[in-house]
């Protein structure tokens, strides 16, 4: 069995003209989707602005095989995403992830004395 390592991935895109429907939907569900709402899951979390209403983000976690690496878990994160959106009937362009590793990702800790 191949290691797997958790990735938390960032999928950022602009919305791409919202038909009427979907913009008075994505204003009135925007109070659910603001700073508090930003997690990272498997499903994947959705954050925007109302105002002004153009780009959006989306928060992953993946977990896939350490050999893919982070180009593959982008790739995964980018389909949920899409996956996710289309679903909700929302229109999106520009799609681009920002990875994290966090099986490889280093901590610098405070000695203690500065604690």
């Amino acid at each position: 069995m191949s290691e797997q390592h958790t990735y938390r991935v960032i999928v950022r895109g602009t919305w791409d003209g919202p038909a009427d429907e979907a913009r008075r939907r994505l204003l009135a569900e925007a109070a659910d989707h603001g700073m508090a709402s930003m997690r990272f899951t498997e499903e994947g979390s959705l954050s925007y602005e109302a105002s002004p209403l153009k780009h959006f983000s989306m928060r992953f976690v993946v977990v896939s095989d350490a050999a893919d690496g982070e180009e593959m878990a982008a790739a995964i994160a980018e389909d949920r995403a899409e996956t996710a959106l289309r679903a909700l009937g929302h229109g999106f362009r520009d799609l681009r992830s920002t990875v994290t590793d966090l099986d490889t990702m280093k901590i610098n800790r405070k000695p203690a004395s500065r604690r």
